[in-house]
């Protein structure tokens, strides 16, 4: 059964590996410790039977989110696991009173893509050369 909640510190050391096991410049332990308990930042965790399996994470300026991590275990993919987490940040953004979100997606991510665009995301903009390892651009989206 899946479960979401506040990501706390005890989940650091999986939710980075889970960073690491899909993307190739992967924020580290530290980085999430720095942002999970900021007031202007929601991060969220999933649990398959207490095994932390996924994250999401997202920064609030006044209406905006700015979703900066999506990361699903690779053996969990395609179970909507981001979906939920996705859902997740909506309701909590939304009582935070944010109403439009925006995030960048590596032009070959085509499934995130889709995931998105299902969740009402747009495209509204390309990035020349975003991300490193390799280089290529990335797709800004945005959800109003």
């Amino acid at each position: 059964m899946l479960s979401i909640r506040k990501m706390q510190e005890e989940d650091l050391a999986e939710v980075a590996a889970i960073e690491k096991e899909n993307f190739s410049r992967p924020w580290i332990e530290e980085g999430f410790r720095g942002a999970i308990d900021k007031e202007n930042t929601c991060y969220l965790c999933a649990f398959v039977d207490k095994v932390p399996v996924g994250y999401a994470g997202m920064w609030i300026a006044l209406d905006e989110g700015e979703i900066t991590n999506v990361s699903v275990k690779k053996e969990y993919q395609g179970q909507r696991i981001g979906g939920r987490l996705l859902e997740e940040l909506f309701r909590i953004g939304k009582e935070r009173g944010v109403t439009d979100y925006f995030l960048e997606v590596r032009k070959s991510n085509q499934a995130a893509i889709a995931l998105y665009s299902r969740l009402g995301f747009q495209e509204a903009g390309v990035r020349k050369n975003f991300y490193e390892d390799p280089v290529e651009d990335g797709i800004v989206m945005c959800k109003r």
